[in-house]
């Protein structure tokens, strides 16, 4: 029997690929160093070195929290709850279809129609939805409905890519036999891919919600209506004190809004 000849010499990676490890590393060094001087140019260290006493001072001036402000909180505090489930209700009925159009496995056209669905939904992820809701405030005005347009137009593009995925994801054969019972393009969507992503579906949609509650509490900051708005005029009165007791608010409710998104998923999933 020949034996196998070892090598060696033998290295973990070749020549061409250490020079092209350390060319990335150097690449990486001059861009932080680019970055750090992008950075000086426009901070000024002064008000840096002074930034913990002032933190300090209005940190002192917050406590305590101003408790009788606490019912004038209720209207804003109702009004961001509507704002994001609204917005989530409406972002669901414009994503689902869009899901379905960006899927391989369920749109009419991979040339044309799915390209177009999937753009949608990067324009969607890409744009916050706090400059969402700067653009709608300046065209239909400050209000809810501002907020509720912005929450559902942020929301197209978390729900679309989660869903589609989804429905890629799903198992063939169960599609293969309905179809082969003679089923139409409807009914097999009906009974062979809707049941499969049902659970999916919900998880998405809750968890969407558990977020938009989060963003909009800040909306307000823009006009969009909300929490916020309470939050703004109280930091342009310097009143620390209810800016406190606002944050307390706003801290609670994302709690409980996420112990109940936490109970629906474990309960559909």
């Amino acid at each position: 029997m020949k034996k196998l000849a070892y090598s060696d010499n033998w290295e973990f990676r070749s020549r061409n690929h250490r020079l092209a490890a350390w060319f990335a590393w150097l690449a990486l060094v001059a861009l932080f160093v680019w970055c750090w001087q992008v950075m000086n140019a426009n901070t000024i260290w002064l008000f840096v070195w002074d930034a913990p006493t002032q933190a300090a001072d209005i940190g002192s001036r917050m406590f305590p929290p101003r408790w009788s402000y606490f019912s004038e909180l209720l209207v804003p505090l109702w009004d961001t709850l509507n704002i994001a489930t609204l917005g989530t209700l409406g972002g669901i009925v414009l994503a689902v279809p869009i899901a379905f159009l960006a899927a391989q496995n369920t749109t009419p056209s991979r040339l044309f129609i799915r390209p177009l669905a999937l753009w949608i939904i990067v324009a969607s992820r890409s744009i916050n939805s706090l400059i969402w809701a700067l653009l709608l405030v300046a065209i239909i005005g400050p209000g809810l409905l501002a907020g509720i347009i912005a929450i559902a137009l942020r929301s197209i593009g978390f729900i679309g890519k989660l869903l589609y995925e989804a429905i890629e994801e799903i198992d063939e054969h169960q599609v293969e036999a309905v179809m082969a019972t003679g089923a139409s393009r409807m009914q097999v969507l009906n009974y062979a891919i809707v049941p499969q992503i049902m659970p999916a579906f919900f998880g998405i949609s809750v968890f969407r919600w558990d977020i938009n509650i989060r963003e909009s509490t800040i909306l307000g900051l823009v006009g969009a209506g909300g929490i916020g708005l309470k939050l703004q005029a109280s930091m342009n009165v310097l009143a620390w004190p209810q800016v406190t007791l606002i944050l307390l608010v706003i801290l609670a409710t994302v709690v409980v809004s996420e112990w109940v998104s936490a109970k629906v998923r474990s309960a559909v999933i």
